[in-house]
C-alpha cells in the first residue's frame, strides 16, 4: 500500500493495514523506551496478584467495619475490572503461551474473582469467533450482552444480568447459540454434541451458584420490603438469620461489584461494536471509540474499554495497558482513517452501522 495514497481511495482493507501498522510501531517504540514491558508474564501475575490482594482487602476491611459498603462495591468493582482485562489478554494467549497450566489457573483465578461471566475455558472459543465475526448473526459474544437488541426496559434489565439476557429472550438466544454452533462448522455428530455441552455447561459451576445467590438475595429482600410496607415485617433466627447474614456481606464484596462491573462493561461493549448491516470481517466496520464524558462512571468500571477497545480489533496482540498506552497515536490514525467516533446514534439504531439492512440480511430473512 502506498503511504502517499489519498484516504478517500483507499478500500477499507487498506485503511485496516494502515491503522495495524501505526499502532504495532506504537508499540514497538514504547517497548524500546521502557524494556520492563517486554516481561510480560511478570507483569500479568503482578496485575492479578494486586487486584486480587485489593478485592480481599476491600473486602476485609468492609467485614472490619473500616470501610462502608457504598465503598467497598465500587472499589472491588474496580479491581475487578483490571482482572477482566487480563482475562482478555490471557484468552488471546498473551500471557504464558508456552506454559498453558499457569495460564489456565490465572483464567479461574480470575472466574473465582468475577462469578456472574461465562467461564472463561468456554468463552476462549467464543470471543475468538467474535474476532473472525464480530457483528453477524453468530456473534454469540456481543449478542449474548445485548448487542443489536432495541433499546428499553427489556435491555436495560438484560445489560447487568447475563441470566436475565437468556430468561427474558429464549428464542432470541436459542437462535444465536445455533447460528454460532453452526458456524462452528462441526465435521460430525460427535463435535456437533461436544459444542451443545460446552454451551449448556458455560455457567456450570461458578456462574450457575452465583445467579442463585444473586436472585436468591435479591428475591429475598424484595420479600423483605414488601412485608415491611404491610407492617408485617420478617422476624428470622437461626440459621435463616445466619444465612441471610452471609449473603448480606457477600452481597457487598462479591455480588454486588460483580452486578456493577458487569452492567459497566455491557453497556459499554453492546454500544461500542455494531451488529447486523456490517460486512463479515470488515474491521472497519465492527466498532466505534465510544468515550463522551457523559460516559466516564460507565469507563471507570470497565478500565477504559470504550475507547481502547476498537484499537484491540486492529492489534489483537497487545496487552491491554499498551493499549492504554498507545492510544493517543492509534486514535490518531484510526480517525485519519475514518473510524467512528462517539457514534451516539448506536442507541436508536439498534447497533446497526447504517440502520440499513444488507442485501445479504435480506436474502437471509426471505429464506427463513
Amino acid at each position: 500500500m502506498s503511504s502517499n495514497k489519498p484516504v478517500d481511495q483507499m478500500s477499507d482493507a487498506e485503511k485496516t493495514a494502515r491503522i495495524k501498522q501505526v499502532v504495532l510501531q506504537a508499540g514497538q517504540d514504547l517497548r524500546a523506551r521502557n524494556p520492563w514491558l517486554k516481561h510480560q508474564d511478570a507483569i500479568g501475575v503482578t496485575i492479578m496478584l494486586l487486584s486480587v490482594a485489593g478485592m480481599l482487602g476491600t473486602a476485609y476491611a468492609y467485614y472490619l467495619g473500616l470501610v462502608a459498603w457504598w465503598l467497598c462495591i465500587p472499589m472491588v468493582a474496580i479491581f475487578a475490572s483490571f482482572i477482566h482485562e487480563l482475562e482478555h489478554d490471557l484468552i488471546h494467549l498473551m500471557y504464558f503461551r508456552k506454559r498453558p497450566r499457569i495460564n489456565t489457573l490465572m483464567l479461574i483465578i480470575g472466574w473465582i474473582a468475577r462469578p456472574s461471566t461465562v467461564s472463561p475455558l468456554v468463552r476462549r472459543r467464543v470471543h475468538l469467533h467474535h474476532h473472525k465475526h464480530s457483528g453477524t448473526e453468530s456473534d454469540l459474544e456481543e449478542r449474548g450482552i445485548t448487542n443489536g437488541e432495541r433499546w428499553g426496559l427489556k435491555r436495560l434489565l438484560m445489560t447487568g444480568d447475563n441470566m436475565l439476557a437468556i430468561y427474558l429472550r429464549p428464542k432470541s438466544t436459542y437462535k444465536m447459540v445455533r447460528a454460532y454452533i453452526a458456524a462452528q462448522n462441526p465435521k460430525d455428530k460427535r463435535e456437533l454434541n461436544a459444542l451443545i455441552k460446552e454451551q449448556r455447561r458455560a455457567y456450570f459451576p461458578l456462574g450457575n451458584l452465583y445467579y442463585l445467590a444473586w436472585h436468591g438475595w435479591l428475591a429475598y429482600h424484595a420479600v423483605a420490603l414488601g412485608a415491611v410496607a404491610i407492617g408485617q415485617p420478617l422476624q428470622l433466627s437461626g440459621w435463616a438469620a445466619s444465612t441471610v447474614g452471609v449473603l448480606n456481606f457477600l452481597a457487598v464484596t462479591w455480588m454486588l461489584p460483580s452486578f456493577l462491573r458487569t452492567f459497566c462493561l455491557h453497556f459499554v461493549s453492546s454500544n461500542m461494536h455494531y451488529y447486523g448491516d456490517v460486512e463479515d470481517g470488515n474491521i472497519m466496520q465492527q466498532t466505534q471509540v465510544l468515550k463522551p464524558w457523559w460516559m466516564l462512571p460507565f469507563q471507570l468500571f470497565c478500565f477504559n474499554f470504550g475507547s481502547t477497545h476498537a484499537i484491540h480489533h486492529f492489534v489483537v496482540k497487545e496487552p491491554f495497558y499498551i493499549r492504554q498506552w498507545t492510544a493517543p497515536a492509534a486514535h490518531k490514525v484510526m480517525r485519519e482513517m475514518g473510524v467512528r467516533f462517539n457514534d451516539t446514534g448506536t442507541f436508536v439504531r439498534g447497533n446497526r452501522f447504517t440502520g440499513k439492512a444488507t442485501a445479504q440480511q435480506t436474502a437471509s430473512t426471505a429464506a427463513a
